[in-house]
């Protein structure tokens, strides 16, 4: 089966020409691109990737996967790599008509003994909860994607929504292989603030917060 590589960007390039380098076995590959004002579309179309444009991630996501065919939709942060046999891999783990989402490990690039602990927890509550975040590449059948209306229309959070709502049909399979993703948001603010806003977030959606009041939290200069 085929698979659709949807990546939103939002001046990423820097990050970008690595990523979409790491896609050698994608069928179609979609930039939704949320108004960058750098090389982002540059690069994504000399790369020969379609280019959509949205506002917003959620809404950025939904654009691409509409701007696509294939059978099989992975959705993929513009600063996170694929490891090599990603394409098979997520076949295998879709051909279990049980699973709802697929996702993989996470790894930081070049990351500290911090980090590194990060990843594990990433990957222990993903294992245990069966909610991997955006950051660990989700894959899931369109039949399913559509099935669940895609993303949700909130400004945050909207990979924890639709892996929560996937959990909800089926089960959720994580990969032993792991994504490369960039460590610039551990360190923009330091592992320890960084997880401590990130459970901030997770305890206010739980409590009923609203998205918008949620989204001003997370994007409050620190």
């Amino acid at each position: 089966m085929s698979i659709a590589v949807v990546i939103p960007a939002l001046d990423e390039a820097t990050a970008l020409p690595a990523t979409l380098a790491a896609l050698g076995d994608a069928a179609e590959i979609v930039v939704a691109d949320g108004g960058s004002r750098d090389a982002t579309v540059r690069i994504a179309t000399d790369a020969g990737a379609t280019v959509v444009t949205a506002r917003g991630r959620a809404a950025q996501q939904n654009a691409g996967a509409a701007a696509t065919t294939a059978p099989i939709l992975l959705f993929l942060h513009a600063d996170t790599r694929l490891p090599v046999g990603w394409a098979d891999e997520v076949r295998r783990l879709l051909a279990d008509d049980r699973v709802a989402l697929a996702a993989f490990r996470l790894a930081i690039d070049g990351a500290t003994p911090a980090e590194r602990l990060i990843a594990a927890g990433a990957n222990l509550r993903s294992r245990t909860w069966g909610v991997p975040y955006g950051d660990q590449a989700l894959a899931l059948r369109r039949t399913t994607f559509d099935a669940l209306g895609g993303f949700p229309d909130q400004p945050i959070m909207e990979d924890w929504a639709l892996a929560r709502a996937a959990r909800r049909r089926g089960l959720i399979a994580l990969s032993h292989l792991a994504v490369t993703t960039s460590p610039r948001r551990w360190r923009r603010l330091g592992p320890v603030r960084t997880l401590l806003v990130n459970q901030a977030m997770l305890l206010g959606a739980r409590l009923g917060i609203s998205y918008e009041r949620l989204s001003a939290f997370y994007r409050k200069p620190r």
